[in-house]
């Protein structure tokens, strides 16, 4: 009898890690926004969290992959640095970033989709499953397309698992060199001022229905590290400026940035 009463009163001060943010949950319903976003401390200890069924829920990862893709890029030599050229072919591009040269740091900044279909060909396709299963990064389906799948819906993850592999980058715990961390650290940087350095990469799948917009990193303030993983429904491309404006205020909602 003691024991389950223990037990009921640990679960009545159990924190509900899952609770609605009502101060997130209002910029997005004043935006009109279906999505999600989830915040949380490197450490875990605190988490915001708008709409948990829509961040519980695996979708198209779409050019956040670029994140991973880096590291198993550098990892297995298909690119030797930040620095190194990769030629355009003349393939003219409905994006003008595209149609030229790029480097490393180049096309992940302009989230140059010719760039790391050209690394995920040198790397080989017959890699990946491997890499994204010790990763528990999300989930690929099978058979998927070697330069497409993370653009076709094929490789898909949630916004709670998007959380939980950049914790694992921060903290270093997959088995990369320290070089390929190094490489991948500088190339994310977003925005950097006195008070906080932002480090991220923005996503837009729209092979699939409806389309989905990202925008996952994290930020550094003081002594403090802070994850986030927005993504929402893509209704046209006046929307894709929300997912960085819904981040941004929902950072500023809950005291993090100014």
């Amino acid at each position: 009898m003691h024991n389950i009463l223990l037990l009921i009163l640990s679960l009545f001060f159990l924190p509900l890690a899952n609770a609605e943010d009502q101060d997130i949950a209002a910029l997005f319903a004043k935006e009109g926004a279906d999505g999600t976003v989830v915040i949380s401390s490197l450490d875990g200890s605190r988490t915001f969290i708008h709409n948990d069924a829509r961040a519980s829920q695996r979708l198209a990862v779409a050019s956040t992959f670029k994140i991973f893709n880096t590291l198993i890029a550098l990892e297995e030599g298909a690119i030797s640095g930040k620095d190194e050229v990769l030629a355009w072919d003349g393939t003219k591009y409905d994006f003008p970033d595209w149609n030229h040269d790029q480097t490393l740091a180049s096309a992940f900044k302009a989230s140059c989709v010719w760039c790391y279909q050209e690394l995920a060909r040198r790397v080989g396709k017959e890699k990946y499953p491997a890499y994204i299963h010790k990763a528990a990064y999300g989930e690929l389906h099978e058979p998927f397309e070697g330069t497409t799948f993370w653009l076709d819906g094929s490789l898909a993850i949630s916004a709670k698992e998007q959380i939980d592999f950049l914790r694992k980058i921060i903290q270093r715990t997959l088995p990369f060199r320290a070089a390929s961390y190094d490489t991948l650290r500088e190339i994310m940087l977003a925005e950097s001022t006195p008070a906080y350095t932002m480090r991220a990469k923005t996503g837009w799948a729209i092979r699939v229905t409806p389309q989905v917009g990202w925008y996952v990193g994290y930020v550094e303030v003081e002594k403090e590290v802070w994850l986030f993983a927005t993504n929402l429904a893509v209704r046209s491309e006046k929307d894709l400026p929300l997912r960085q404006q819904l981040t941004r205020a929902s950072l500023q909602v809950k005291g993090i940035i100014e």
